[in-house]
């Protein structure tokens, strides 16, 4: 079993411009003047930040932004929080600068996983293993799992025509409107595979390591929801985790091998009852609850014997319990300020018990998406939160510290690096291993170990670099 873990998280935000006055602005072009003050500063639309993150610009123009590599839950949760507060700052200084050429309008930028053409994007979670862990293996028993925990940790959504054809449910004869778990799960087509875009599978087996390779390699997990709850983050990755520890250390767990990835998905996301059936590969039936009570008793009993690895263990333990159990009895009460889709649900039938004729009303519609609006006074999310309708788990001065200050990991290295080239007014290149000064190309070092926290040979670069004085500093994103 790895007794230390990597995560991260990358997330693709959907973009919006509203048109008050003068019209309309393509997302690739609102995605442009977006990364007008990136590109500005850094010459780029894809760099890496002084906190250790990725900031980008994904194909179909989506605003992408990956955490730094994090060791701790509780970092992963500040680092994906403080990738929000970036990109909004980004929205606020666009907004500015539209306002300044004339346009009468507003740019959105949404955390969520469907637009209104149907087309998805992703939230991908990635996982560092030992290369020693029979990776093979590993996915097979990981992917029930996975196809099976969105009744969890799903970010939820509206049908406002009925579930799709190709859900799995039995369409009423009306196609009534309806509400699933999850956004992703009617997109993934398969369960592991070197895809991406066509035909996603749930986990990508792509050997991108991004460490050294003789040691460890990369799960890439990406059939999964972006979350707006920290707490549903936090029962996200932390869930998967013990899972995986689990198979690392071969702890006896049962073989759901599932017939059919695709369906199963697409059942379980539009039962909310959770026990819907499907078929395995051995012939018989499981339901999506059944197959996570056998997880959660298998984690809590290894738990009890190896004792938890972290503070949170505990919690994620009882969250997890917690919503199978709302699950379960149809009551939703005990999760509703922590799981993302039960917060949204209570929010939606609401406003239906109030009037609204159902999750095919407009109005409904608009709330299910303003959910996902990153904006800290107008969001949703952000409004409940600030109400004090949400659990949160850290605290907005964590966050804060997150988008300048990159955590205790090689991220560290790698920020500050970057920090005294940018004060240099030295050119350089870094990615995920190397880091490089453009003018000095024979000095670019490699940072193999992810745990490492200093680099001798980097120590000695960002010597040199602070003697110099430059006129051309500027702070991220001015």
């Amino acid at each position: 079993m790895m007794e230390r873990r990597i995560f991260g998280v990358e997330t693709e935000f959907g973009i919006r411009y509203i048109p008050r006055g003068l019209g309309p602005l393509a997302p690739e072009e609102a995605a442009r003047k977006l990364f007008k003050p990136v590109v500005d500063s850094w010459r780029s639309t894809n760099i890496f930040l002084p906190n250790g993150g990725r900031l980008y610009l994904d194909v179909g123009s989506h605003p992408e932004y990956a955490t730094a590599e994090t060791a701790t839950l509780r970092d992963l949760l500040a680092h994906d929080k403080a990738g929000e507060y970036l990109f909004n700052d980004l929205v606020n200084q666009a907004q500015d600068n539209l306002e300044a050429e004339g346009f009468d309008g507003r740019i959105f930028l949404f955390k969520n996983n469907v637009d209104s053409a149907g087309n998805s994007f992703g939230s991908h979670e990635n996982y560092m293993l030992e290369r020693k862990v029979e990776f093979s293996r590993l996915v097979r028993s990981l992917i029930p799992f996975l196809i099976t925990r969105q009744i969890m940790v799903g970010a939820g959504k509206t049908h406002p025509s009925g579930p799709p054809e190709w859900s799995g449910r039995p369409l009423g004869p009306q196609n009534e409107p309806s509400f699933s778990f999850s956004q992703r799960a009617d997109h993934i087509w398969e369960g592991s595979s070197t895809a991406t875009t066509r035909a996603r599978p749930l986990i990508n087996t792509r050997d991108e390591p991004h460490a050294d390779a003789s040691l460890y390699r990369r799960l890439h997990v990406i059939n999964g929801d972006s979350n707006m709850s920290q707490a549903t983050t936090m029962l996200k990755v932390g869930a998967t985790d013990l899972v995986l520890r689990m198979l690392e250390d071969y702890y006896p767990l049962a073989d759901f091998e599932i017939r059919d990835a695709a369906t199963a998905l697409r059942v379980i996301s539009h039962d909310l009852t959770g026990s819907a059936r499907f078929s395995l590969a051995d012939g018989s039936e499981r339901s999506a609850v059944e197959m996570q009570r056998h997880y959660h008793a298998a984690a809590c009993q290894y738990v009890e014997a190896k004792g938890p690895h972290h503070e949170d263990v505990p919690y994620i333990l009882d969250l997890w319990d917690r919503a199978l159990t709302a699950i379960e009895t149809g009551d939703s009460s005990g999760i509703d300020t922590e799981i993302d889709w039960a917060i949204k649900k209570k929010l939606l039938d609401a406003y239906i018990s109030r009037g609204a004729s159902g999750y095919d009303d407009p109005k409904i519609q608009q709330l299910d998406l303003a959910y996902h609006d990153i904006d800290p006074d107008r969001g949703i999310y952000n409004v409940l939160n600030r109400k004090g309708l949400i659990k949160t788990v850290i605290s907005e001065s964590e966050i804060d510290r997150a988008a300048i200050e990159p955590p205790a990991t090689r991220a560290r290295i790698r920020g500050s690096f970057i920090s005294a080239a940018r004060a240099a007014g030295e050119p350089f290149t870094v990615d995920w291993v190397h880091l490089k000064l453009n003018s000095r190309p024979q000095l670019s070092v490699m940072c193999k170990d992810p745990f490492a926290v200093e680099n001798a040979e980097v120590a000695s670069l960002i010597e040199e670099l602070q003697q110099k004085k430059s006129t051309v500093w500027a702070p991220p994103f001015i």
